[in-house]
């Protein structure tokens, strides 16, 4: 079978879209996986798939690059909305698009008749950690300590049982999907890749999750590192830049609205005092689109 797909990318966050709204195409998780492998396949941080819905314009069947299923991509929605513009399936300047997540209204940034990134209302931060969820005892886990064995070198820091064991300063929010967000002093030397997956499979995450290491550079200005759930350290997160501005101000470390800078680019969020609701904001490219070969050894 050959399927035809689009690469896009939101600073750096790469996705594979592929048209769906016939409901023809079915992939099978390791189909999926072997796409988005960099070796194997397209290469990609995700796959969507562009589905009809019921309830709104499109709805966005989004994937981790191990085949796993997300309910929300910050970075993902801004390129599906500019593929839906770019293939022609709508000309609304303002999309509902639903996600697992709930129904999310995105403006399209359009510059010289072309679209080039999007402002996405991503709704209402859930701190309530049985929704999360988050296994803790309280109703919410704010600037918190956890514990996993391996050793740290974050901010806050406290050994608990021995040198094997370290306990750390944690905030838990979600976006649709779980955060647990990480204040540090040095966004270089902070521990991704060691703590990351093994905070992602805790047992504190029934549902695992993903990691945000922030470090506030000033009251409106955040630089963000995030191990991503079923993908690993990606160059950007756009539910997680949302979560960890929701975890400063919370904590009292930056304002309602700040930059957030990752190493694939820059992000815009604010949280509305009013409505609750975080808004993000951020470019969308096309990088290329191909036709691959599916069959039953892929």
């Amino acid at each position: 079978m050959q399927l035809n797909f689009s690469k896009y990318e939101g600073i750096g966050n790469d996705f594979i879209i592929i048209n769906n709204l016939d409901g023809s195409i079915s992939l099978s998780k390791e189909q999926i996986a072997k796409l988005c492998h960099r070796n194997f396949g397209v290469g990609a941080d995700g796959l969507i798939l562009a589905r009809p819905s019921k309830v709104a314009d499109f709805f966005m069947d989004f994937y981790n690059s191990d085949g796993s299923i997300a309910e929300m991509c910050g970075n993902g929605i801004r390129c599906f909305a500019k593929y839906i513009a770019d293939e022609g399936l709508s000309n609304k300047s303002t999309l509902n698009i639903e996600t697992r997540a709930g129904v999310k209204t995105v403006d399209l940034l359009i510059d010289g008749g072309k679209v080039v990134g999007a402002r996405v209302d991503m709704g209402e931060p859930v701190l309530d950690t049985q929704k999360i969820p988050v296994k803790y005892e309280a109703n919410q886990l704010i600037n918190q300590p956890i514990s996993i064995d391996e050793p740290s070198q974050i901010d806050g820091a406290l050994k608990v049982g021995g040198a094997s064991s370290s306990s750390f300063y944690a905030t838990c929010v979600s976006m649709g999907n779980p955060h647990c967000v990480i204040f540090v002093d040095d966004i270089r030397t902070a521990p991704v890749q060691s703590l990351g997956p093994k905070i992602e499979t805790s047992s504190y995450f029934p549902q695992k999750t993903n990691v945000e290491f922030a470090h506030v550079v000033a009251s409106d200005e955040i630089e963000l590192r995030v191990w991503e759930r079923g993908c690993g350290e990606t160059m950007a997160c756009g539910t997680g830049a949302c979560a960890s501005l929701v975890a400063c101000v919370l904590n009292g470390k930056t304002e309602r609205s700040a930059t957030v800078h990752l190493p694939g680019g820059n992000l815009r969020i604010s949280w509305d005092k009013k409505t609750n609701h975080v808004f993000l904001e951020g470019p969308a490219a096309k990088v290329f689109s191909g036709t691959i070969e599916i069959d039953r050894g892929f």
